[in-house]
């Protein structure tokens, strides 16, 4: 391959998706490693950059706005200005190989989506959702570069964990909670976990994000050992992703939903507990003795299916029926 200089990169999701595609940039810039890295993303993931030095800049395209196409035009307008070498899209709708074709970078490379992908694209890569998202993300680079990545990786100084701590976030986005994806036990469930640990002399950490005021202010109110001194609310003293990132670096034990900080979790080595109900874990977390799921043995015939076979949960929600006293004994003994 010619000398490349200036690379795009465009990844459109949540900032657990953004994690997600750290790998890919990692390789990307060990294969090139004086390049300079555009990432071209949604305005509310902007914070991706302060947890990597990986990213030269970034171009904030609201794919999510009702203007989108006068936002995809901006995005084509900015990649010819910036006159870049090569550009690697996520994807996996057809539109993605003309948006390519269309900022006239030499190099493209994104999923196949069928013949046209095939045509305008430098290389149409194979899409496999069957594999962890991190994975499925680096094969996008697999004719570039043989470089692997495995894991995201963040910026961050050393942190020493704090023997005995287990922190708990609860929440997830609240775009997934207005889109009908409910991903984790109700908050009065999260109180009881809480309790439980405390009575277990743990001393619990309970943190979240502005998402999650509804969720925190009820497992508040349901606490009955929040005046203890075994009980830390951290709620709102996080104002960014690299605070929560320390704060989960510096935990013994981390206990979450189906969500970001999981993302976070597992590039900071801290051993992480998912809550996993409609979702697929398989796909969500690596194949590791550090990241446990806890999960619901319900059988249902089609879990998992958020994604999968539906785009919202089901009402009945029977493979989040989760027992605090389970989840417990999971994080005590596991």
């Amino acid at each position: 391959m010619e000398d490349i200089k200036k690379i795009l990169v465009i990844n459109f999701g949540g900032i657990g998706d953004e994690i997600l595609f750290l790998p890919t940039l990692i390789s990307l810039k060990k294969e090139f490693p004086d390049a300079k890295l555009t990432l071209a993303l949604e305005p509310r993931t902007k914070g991706i950059k302060d947890l990597t030095d990986l990213i030269d800049d970034l171009f904030l395209i609201d794919v999510k706005s009702k203007n989108k196409y006068s936002e995809l035009w901006k995005l084509i307008r900015l990649a010819h200005k910036g006159k870049f070498d090569l550009v690697v899209s996520s994807g996996g709708n057809k539109f993605i190989s003309i948006l390519l074709f269309l900022t006239g970078i030499k190099f493209c490379y994104g999923y196949n989506t069928g013949k046209l992908s095939e045509l305008l694209l430098t290389k149409a890569v194979h899409l496999n959702k069957n594999q962890y998202a991190c994975d499925m993300y680096h094969d996008l680079i697999t004719p570039i570069t043989d470089i692997k990545t495995c894991l995201p990786e963040i910026k961050l100084e050393s942190t020493e964990k704090e023997a005995n701590t287990i922190l708990i976030h609860p929440g997830v986005s609240i775009l997934s909670v207005n889109m009908g994806m409910i991903k984790t036990i109700p908050a009065q469930k999260w109180a009881q976990v809480i309790d439980l640990l405390i009575e277990n002399g743990k001393k619990v950490i309970l943190a979240g994000g502005p998402d999650d005021k509804d969720c925190i202010d009820t497992i508040r109110k349901n606490l009955k050992h929040s005046d203890s001194e075994n009980f830390v609310d951290y709620y709102g003293k996080t104002k960014s992703l690299i605070d929560l990132a320390k704060l989960i670096a510096s935990s013994e034990k981390f206990v979450c939903s189906d969500s970001a900080p999981l993302h976070i979790a597992v590039a900071v080595k801290t051993k992480t507990y998912v809550v996993f109900g409609p979702t697929d874990d398989k796909k969500l977390i690596p194949n590791s003795p550090d990241v446990i799921t806890i999960k619901h043995s319900d059988n249902c015939p089609l879990k998992p299916c958020l994604w999968e076979r539906r785009q919202t949960t089901c009402e009945e929600l029977a493979c989040l029926n989760i027992e605090p006293q389970s989840m417990v004994n999971t994080i005590l003994h596991d």
